[in-house]
């Protein structure tokens, strides 16, 4: 199947990228496939031939991969915690319409809170390897034009809040404080994970109270478990870059651990695990909860004893398992409705 190629040229004075055309900067031999540019010599996380480049309209390309269309992890790391805490409310089937109202959700926030970072870092990200092709490093997107997108996103994720009870209008407001400044965390701290966790797994919260109209003790535990889960698999993510983030002077917690990395990570997992077990003793869940637990805690671990934190490649991989580490969980927790 064919797919474009767009030609790019380097400055002779500048050393700056510049394309052919203004609307893909992006090297024609860049290898195709998922984890290819990782593994490969050019690591950039810009796939030509992906769907992205198969099904949208040229235009719409660059906005696709601005929102992360192509990456759809992240979207799915930010609606488990929701899911989780709509199901963990009960009483036993969790409610169609709140899980897809759920998914629009993240799709929308996860886009509107990735261009908010690229805004915030495209500066930085015309430097790192990996990121150095996106939308606004390579100038295919302009900040107004992202600015303008972002609003977009943001409307779309406001309407599936007020469509909720106003308990859950008062926590997506509350919210607004920690998305705004996590992209500038990195530049403050060596935890950014932290507050990253902070940010993706709130939706627990907005889960439970749209079933139950107030926020107990059972989603408070599984928002500090989810916490715990996300600095570890951030961490393993942030090996990825941490060359070039000690470079330029951005800070992450794989650049403060080190090689402390895999002892932090059975203890993050392990903290997660802890305190999702008792968001389900307080929830009342029964059997097949501690399933659905036992499996996810058995990834987690497997991903901290085999994770190869010098190879990125091998990042990425480990950090895409924790889809299923979302999906166990939240079977579990249906099915400790049950028995």
């Amino acid at each position: 199947m064919a797919f474009r190629i767009d030609l790019i040229l380097r400055s002779p004075r500048s050393g700056r990228l510049e394309g052919r055309t203004a609307t893909a900067p992006i090297p024609a031999a860049l290898p195709t496939g998922s984890a290819a540019g990782v593994r490969g010599s050019d690591p950039s996380d810009i796939h030509q031939g992906d769907w992205v480049d198969r099904w949208l309209p040229r235009w719409a390309e660059p906005y696709a991969r601005l929102a992360r269309w192509d990456r759809p992890i992240g979207t799915w790391l930010l609606l488990f915690p929701g899911w989780w805490g709509i199901a963990l409310a009960g009483p036993r089937w969790p409610d169609p319409l709140l899980l897809l109202l759920f998914a629009v959700g993240a799709v929308a926030m996860r886009g509107a809170g990735c261009t908010l970072n690229d805004i915030a870092d495209r500066e930085y990200d015309g430097k790192v390897a990996r990121t150095r092709f996106r939308p606004l490093p390579s100038g295919r997107v302009s900040v107004p034009q992202a600015i303008l997108f972002m609003l977009a996103q943001l409307a779309i994720g406001a309407a599936v809040l007020f469509s909720l009870n106003r308990t859950c209008w008062l926590l997506g407001i509350g919210v607004l404080g920690l998305i705004g400044t996590y992209p500038f965390m990195k530049r403050i701290t060596y935890w950014p994970q932290l507050f990253l966790g902070l940010n993706f797994n709130w939706g627990t919260l907005l889960g439970w109270t749209a079933v139950t109209g107030t926020v107990g003790w059972p989603p408070l535990l599984l928002y500090a478990s989810g916490i715990f889960w996300t600095l570890g698999y951030d961490t393993i993510y942030a090996h990825q870059d941490k060359e070039d983030d000690a470079r330029i002077g951005v800070k992450s917690s794989a650049l403060a651990l080190g090689e402390n990395t895999r002892p932090f990570l059975f203890i993050a997992y392990g903290a997660a695990a802890v305190l999702w077990a008792l968001a389900g003793v307080t929830a009342g869940l029964g059997l097949w909860f501690w399933l659905g637990l036992a499996l996810a805690t058995v990834q987690l671990f497997w991903q901290a004893a085999r994770v190869d934190i010098h190879n990125a490649g091998d990042c990425l991989d480990k950090f895409r398992f924790n889809r299923l580490v979302g999906w166990l969980l939240f079977a579990g927790i249906v099915a400790g409705h049950f028995a």
